[in-house]
């Protein structure tokens, strides 16, 4: 086998899920995980990159926006995934949301044939977009991103109702409008009804699938 037919069999295919946030992009990347193998890919959450607290954008002096772009480290995810494409493993940063700050302690990646970014702003910048092969948008009504939203945050983050609303209408919708709506014309797909789309899940997990074999990576 020749220099170039190794390059090729390494070639590494980097899918990008973004979405509003409640709209089941999470649901979307489990699933495609479950249903090509989790052993041939590897996940990066662009949550992972957050900022600490006293470095995110704050509105009005008050409100932390954590729905902008710059309340994310994404160029070390752009640096992070030109390691993996090299073959490099990578220290992932641990985000705790309970003091939005991130751990002293890093999570070792480690390259696979398909790497599954994860996140609302990711096709909102022009050097991480630029990173993927396959670009997915995750649709879903605003109603019931808001209350996919709410549930979560008061079960999984100990929220109260009147602080969620006050966060979704002071920063989370306004991003949204201004960052994330926008972002989706450069999707190749737009799943409507988030994770429940079967047809669409399976359709993209075959679609996955032919790129890893035009790429001559064939999973172990």
């Amino acid at each position: 086998m020749n220099a170039e037919s190794a390059a090729e069999q390494r070639r590494t295919v980097v899918i990008g899920v973004a979405g509003g946030s409640g709209s089941g992009k999470t649901t979307v990347a489990q699933r495609l995980l479950a249903a090509i193998g989790e052993q041939h890919i590897t996940y990066l959450p662009h949550d992972a990159y957050y900022r600490d607290l006293d470095d995110i954008p704050r509105i009005g002096g008050e409100i932390v926006n954590f729905d902008h772009p710059d309340a994310l480290e994404t160029s070390l995810l752009v640096q992070h995934l030109a390691q993996l494409r090299r073959g490099e493993p990578v220290q992932v940063p641990i985000y705790d949301f309970s003091t939005h700050s991130r751990s002293a302690q890093t999570r070792t990646v480690y390259p696979a044939p398909i790497i599954l970014v994860e996140g609302i702003l990711i096709f909102a910048d022009p050097a991480l977009r630029a990173q993927f092969d396959v670009r997915i948008f995750v649709d879903a009504d605003a109603d019931i991103r808001f209350i996919r939203r709410l549930e979560r945050d008061m079960n999984e983050r100990g929220r109260t109702v009147e602080s969620v609303i006050h966060q979704y209408r002071e920063s989370v919708r306004p991003m949204h409008l201004e960052f994330v709506e926008p972002s989706k014309r450069y999707a190749d797909v737009i799943i409507p009804e988030g994770g429940y789309n079967d047809v669409a899940i399976r359709l993209l997990a075959d679609h996955v699938k032919r790129l890893i074999e035009s790429a001559r990576v064939q999973p172990a």
